[in-house]
Formats: structure tokens, sequence, C-alpha cells
């Protein structure tokens, strides 16, 4: 049964106060460097360009680049796609000489479902995260927007996922300890493949990493309106995306929860979720929504919302203060994920 299938309008709120939340000063003064074209706001006329510009500057290190001279084993994979759709591309990774099935971390890229590769993510990812914690992981290339619209990308992934938990032996992994996690876009393919999980009796992951995750298409909240040109992703550049990705379905009243998380009416029933999201963010109220959601459902959310913070914070300036902060939560709350004992242990 479709649970998660009647969604509801969503509305603009009205606005009556516009001030922009303060920016963290160590992180505004990364922004600022960063110069004006970093916050220029992307739209229809300018997407093609600026996906051009994207795929160029962005880095797409090699199997070998990632392999940092035997600290991790690398694997490239294919998988058969969903029902017939196109295979998938799978970027494995976990640390050189780990024996026994690992836990999984199972990431989606960034990019507004627009921009970004597999590839870009992982270094980052397997410092932070692989090496300290001893985790495998496995970054999906799944299908940009407009090119491939809703539901191919979240499909690709929803495929990716069946088939790693399927071939987990093989991979040397532990289908039951495996993490959903992504960040803006990646954050919203995550959150909805919990929603497909459950409802298709899926992999039943053991947790959902949300950071500043893309849920809702309907950009009618107060945060959604704050000023143009205070956060890299503004209201024009995350409608942009919106529109891409959904075309005709976009702003539908019944529009799927397998689309736009936000849209869902029943958050029961879905693994333990982190989310965070900074304060001076387009992004900030859905994800706060989203997490009062899972708690009214009865789920367990840990909710972080950094002050002064814009999207993407952590990237633009990874050695701020803020920035290690954030690195320390969200790793913290994977240890605690990944180390629970299975439902229905016995205790000591």
């Amino acid at each position: 049964m479709d649970r998660a299938r009647t969604p509801t309008p969503g509305s603009d709120v009205p606005i009556a106060d516009r001030t922009a939340p303060p920016l963290d000063p160590e992180l505004g003064l990364a922004l600022a460097a960063l110069g004006a074209a970093a916050r220029e706001p992307i739209t229809a006329d300018n997407l093609a360009e600026r996906q051009r510009l994207d795929a160029r500057a962005r880095p797409r290190p090699t199997a070998g680049d990632l392999a940092a001279g035997g600290r991790f084993e690398v694997r490239e994979l294919r998988v058969p796609g969903q029902s017939g759709g196109p295979d998938v591309t799978l970027v494995g990774a976990r640390p050189a000489g780990l024996a026994g099935p690992l836990p999984l971390l199972y990431y989606l890229h960034g990019g507004g479902m627009i921009m970004g590769n597999a590839w870009s993510v992982l270094p980052r990812v397997l410092r932070e995260w692989a090496l300290p914690l001893g985790l495998a992981v496995v970054s999906v290339e799944y299908p940009l927007a407009p090119q491939s619209r809703y539901p191919v990308p979240v499909e690709a992934c929803c495929a990716g996922l069946g088939w790693v938990a399927e071939h987990a032996d093989a991979l040397g992994v532990d289908a039951g300890r495996i993490v959903l996690a992504g960040k803006s876009a990646g954050g919203g393919l995550a959150a909805a493949l919990a929603l497909l999980a459950r409802d298709r009796g899926g992999p039943e992951p053991v947790g959902q990493l949300l950071l500043s995750p893309m849920l809702d298409d309907r950009d009618g909240t107060l945060s959604s309106h704050r000023p143009a040109g205070l956060d890299p992703w503004d209201r024009t550049s995350n409608s942009t995306a919106w529109q891409a990705l959904l075309g005709d379905l976009y702003g539908a009243v019944d529009l799927s929860p397998y689309a736009a998380p936000a849209r869902a009416t029943d958050l029961s029933g879905l693994p333990p979720a982190y989310l965070d999201v900074g304060s001076a963010e387009t992004l900030r109220d859905e994800v706060v929504a989203y997490a009062q959601g899972i708690w009214r459902a009865g789920g367990e959310a840990e909710l972080h919302v950094w002050p002064g913070a814009f999207h993407g914070f952590d990237t633009v300036a990874p050695r701020a203060a803020l920035s290690r902060e954030a690195l320390g939560a969200r790793t913290r709350w994977l240890r605690r994920v990944l180390t629970r004992p299975a439902p229905g242990a016995g205790g000591a």
C-alpha cells in the first residue's frame, strides 16, 4: 500500500518580515570571498550554461585517484535499472584491509538535481566518515534534470539500493546496517528513498542522514522568501531546479512525496533521521517542518539548525568553527546509529 500517496497542497504564507537572519561572521567572510558570481541565481535561461560550466569545473577523480595510494579499495559498477530502465552506475569504496562485512553509507550527491556527479563527493566522504568509522560507501550516479525528469532519478537510486542489498555478501557489506545519506538534492533523494523502501517493503535502512535536503517544491515558507543574494541557493535557483526535475508536474496538488518528500502525509515507520540546515538557508523551514512531521508520527529525528549558516557552508568553509562542529555532530550520530543493537536483541 502506498501510504505516502495523499499529499497536502502547499500555499504561500504571507511574508510580513523579510529581514535576513545574520550570517556567522566567519562564514560571512568566506561567502563574501566567493564574489557576486557565486550567488548569481540559476534560471531557465542560464541553466544549460551553468550545467556546462559545472561539468567542466567540478572535480571528477578516477578510481585510481580515489584509492589514495592504496588506502581504499574502489570499484565502479553498472547495475540494472528499475523495471527495464537504463543501467545505473555505482561507485563503491571501502578502507583497504578491513575484514568482515562493513556498514554501508549509501550516498546521493548534491547539485540541485541538475548538477554534480557520484565521484566528486567521495574524497571528502571517505576521509571524514569511511576511514574513522570503518564504513563502506556507495555513491550513485543518478540521471540529472532536465534531461531526466521525475521519477527517473529517484528510481535509479532505488534500483541501486535494491541491487546493493541483494548483493551485500559479494560486496562485503552488511545489508542490516545501511544508512541512506545525501546533501541538498541528495538529501531529498535519500528522504524519498526512505519512503519508497518503507512503502515497497524494500531494504530496511537503519538511518537517514539528510544534510540541507531539498524536500518541498512549493517554495511557500518564510525562509524561502528571504532576500535574494544572501543564500547561494536562493528561491530562484531552487524553483528552477524543481521545475527542471518535475516539468509539468511542478506545483501539482497531487504530486507524489517520492518526488518531493515534504508532500508526504504519513511519516511513520521511517528509520531514525538526522537533519541539519543553516538558519540563513532558503531550505531552513522545510527541513524543520520535516523533522516535526517525523516527531508527530512517533518517529526519531535529530535536528540541528546551525546559526548563521548558509546552504553549503561546510563546503565553502570546511575549516570554519561551525563547519567543524557540524561534522562532529553528523559523525557522532552515524556512530550511534551504526552501533545500536538490532531491534529485539537482548540486553546484557
